[in-house]
């Protein structure tokens, strides 16, 4: 039996299998390290075997958009400067390996489809933990916090946080009806749930100032295209002014001391001087795509203790750039920011420029959430997690030619005698 290609590749059509293909992705990167490589090939297998279906449309031309693989290659290069090659070589593999299968997905699957598809794959993901997960002492906060089936209740508060904002864009940028309004209402449920339990304040934070922006947004769209840029600088400065203020104000302790935290983020800050000081070592190009935290080192070796982490292993600096300014120096911070700026940037205009973007509405938001997160966690650091797999999934979309009959003329139709292409 032959199946249509369609019901595999278009985007928007291939519901059948997309939705249930990012459930799974989702799921085997929440469970990567519990389910090890059945849970990678798992993913591996629904997207890499797509290419010998057409691979002319599932991998395109991404010739005029090498800053999508800039980082992702430097990462493998950075073995030929490695204090541990074959970490750095295996490592690099997968993260770049990672980064294709994303690009593919966002080839062919449009975000109705990657909505109802996280909807599901966060509900599952969720579930698992709240069935086959506990609770552990954090070290960092001192306190005991739900952490699900995950290693961090910062992973957990990530996913619930996801969870809020793709039910909340469901219904209030896509308009879903019936069986996705209440799978959008379970799964919300859920992640409020699991956000409240792992007390984790990042996760919180950020997710109260994402649906603050979907909200605002909202208010934004409903204007011109050349009345929306005046609103939107202004709306940047404004916040930029309220920042700063509030850090001077004292205002950022206070919410900080409502989750039990002080102004040295429970250790962070002691953290990010010891990354800073080994970054200053080799400042180009760094030690090597994960190179540093490797066993024997003296260095990580004093961290690990001083922060009782006796497993040895799955630690950070609790800051993306810092991480890779360590790892891959000056050079991968410069390509990992300016290669998130693009998308920031890449995302806001569509969303200013054209009348109706709901794929750049939601991407912007998620982007938004990333970056935010990206200064006290790792989250597009690392391969086989849900936050390297959107980063590259809002690249992915801004490489994909906008029709404008979706994005730029909403309630346009077609006049009867049209040329078709």
């Amino acid at each position: 039996m032959r199946i249509a290609k369609s019901l595999l590749i278009q985007p928007g059509g291939n519901g059948i299998y997309a939705i249930p293909a990012v459930a799974l992705s989702l799921f085997s990167f929440a469970y990567s390290t519990k389910f090890g490589q059945i849970a990678i090939l798992l993913y591996y297998a629904l997207w890499f075997p797509l290419i010998a279906v057409d691979y002319r449309k599932v991998l395109g031309n991404y010739n005029r958009h090498a800053w999508m693989l800039a980082f992702a290659v430097l990462v493998v290069l950075s073995v030929f400067w490695s204090a541990v090659p074959s970490v750095s070589l295996r490592a690099g593999i997968q993260y770049l390996t990672q980064v294709i299968c994303t690009l593919i997905a966002a080839r062919i699957i449009d975000i109705r489809t990657l909505t109802r598809g996280m909807i599901a794959g966060v509900g599952i993901v969720l579930i698992y933990s709240i069935l086959f997960g506990g609770y552990e002492y954090d070290l960092m906060d001192g306190t005991y916090s739900f952490v699900g089936a995950f290693a961090s209740k910062n992973q957990l508060g990530l996913y619930a946080s996801l969870g809020i904002i793709v039910c909340f864009a469901a219904v209030f940028i896509f308009g879903e009806r019936r069986i996705w309004l209440a799978g959008a209402g379970i799964t919300g449920l859920l992640s409020a749930y699991c956000l409240a339990v792992c007390q984790s304040a990042t996760s919180v934070l950020t997710t109260a100032v994402v649906i603050a922006l979907i909200i605002g947004l909202r208010v934004v769209l409903a204007l011109t295209p050349q009345q929306r840029k005046l609103l939107v600088i202004g709306g940047g400065v404004a916040v930029i002014v309220l920042v700063t203020a509030s850090v001077y104000l004292g205002v950022v302790d206070a919410i900080l001391g409502l989750f039990g935290k002080d102004s040295t983020l429970t250790g962070r800050t002691y953290l990010w001087q010891q990354g800073l000081a080994a970054a200053a070592q080799n400042p180009v190009f760094g030690i090597g795509y994960q190179a540093y935290w490797v066993q024997g080192f003296a260095e990580p070796e004093r961290l690990w203790n001083e922060f009782y982490i006796t497993a040895r292993t799955g630690f950070h600096f609790h800051n993306t750039y810092i991480e890779t300014d360590v790892e891959l120096g000056f050079v991968g911070v410069l390509l990992l920011a300016l290669t998130l700026l693009k998308i920031l940037w890449g995302h806001l205009r569509r969303l200013i420029e054209d009348i109706r973007n709901d794929e750049s509405y939601l991407l912007f938001a998620i982007a938004v959430l990333l970056a935010i997160r990206s200064f006290v966690e790792i989250d597009i650091l690392t391969p086989y997690t849900v936050g390297t797999f959107l980063f590259y999934f809002c690249a992915g979309k801004l490489a994909t030619v906008r029709r404008k009959s979706a994005n730029h003329v909403w309630h346009h139709h077609t006049p009867p005698n049209a040329a078709t292409s």
